[in-house]
This record gives C-alpha cells, structure tokens and sequence, in this order.
C-alpha cells in the first residue's frame, strides 16, 4: 500500500489550490489574483529554459568526457518538475516549483536520493557516436565499378517495365 497516498494527494492538492485561490482573491482581488498566476506561469518557462539548457550542457559535456551524468539527470528532472509545477496554476504548486529551482535544495534533493538509487553506466561513448569505441577503420568509403563489373539487366517481367528500353 505503499502508493496510496497518490488517489489522496490527486483529491488534496486541487482543493487546496482552489482554497488559496479564494483566500488570495478575496485579500487583493481576481485580477491582481490572475495576474500573479499568469506572472508565476511566465517566469517558471524562462527559468526551465535558462536552468534546463544549463543542465542539458553539463550533461553532454560529463557524458563526451566519458562520465555518466547521475547527478545532472536528477537535476534536470527537478528542473523539469518545476517547471511542470509553476506552469501549473495554483500557488502552492508555484511555491513547490520555486523551491525546486533553487540548486541548494536540488543539491539536497540529489543527495538524499543518490544513497538510494543506483546510476549504473553503459560501455564508454553508448551515448556519444563520435566517441573513440564507435570508430573502426572501415577502408576506403567509395567503391569504384567500371562497366564491365556491373550491368543493370532490369526484371523483364516487371508491369513497369519499359517497352522502349533493350
């Protein structure tokens, strides 16, 4: 029963979000309440974007080097889930989304699941085609035919064929 919490927290968490609605609204007005989400919802795109292309560098960079980029993963997808949460109206879902982008209490968060799940890593360069165990000496890359090693007889049987042709 370990994941029945979730059908409780699909019910709680709109209704607290509906709560804090009303009580923002009726202290500065559905306006001023509106604009806030709208303002929350624009600010968490321009942080994904600016944090989640950080993030996604760091990790091209770990995995060209050879790494394998764990601690990037994790907080990419922190990055991506506060995004989620502050594109998500509500203001307590927005205040969980800001929390999210501060990399301290990513860095706790990383710590805390890094001692309970294992990165295991692939063979050097699984990520990167142009890492040195993708490359073989293959020889040349053109073959060259003259006429007389190569003749195109065509199927003669062939609907499409045409007639003209010998």
């Amino acid at each position: 029963m370990r994941f029945s919490i979730i059908p409780f927290l699909l019910l709680a968490i709109p209704l607290a979000e509906i709560a804090t609605f009303v009580a923002v609204g009726s202290q500065i007005g559905v306006f001023p309440t509106l604009a806030l989400v709208l303002i929350t919802a624009v600010t968490g795109s321009i942080l994904l974007r600016v944090q989640g292309f950080g993030v996604v560098r760091r990790i091209q960079e770990t995995m060209n080097t050879g790494g394998v980029p764990g601690r990037d993963l994790v907080h990419g997808v922190m990055i991506l889930v506060a995004g989620l949460l502050l594109l998500t109206p509500g203001f307590i879902t927005d205040t969980l989304g800001f929390l999210l982008f501060i990399p301290a209490l990513r860095e706790a968060g990383w710590q805390f699941l890094r001692k309970r799940v294992v990165v295991v890593g692939g063979m050097p360069g699984a990520a990167n085609p142009h890492h040195e165990a993708y490359r073989r000496d293959t020889g040349p890359q053109t073959i060259d035919l003259s006429e007389d090693d190569y003749k195109d007889t065509g199927n003669e049987d062939s609907p499409w064929r045409d007639p003209d042709r010998q």
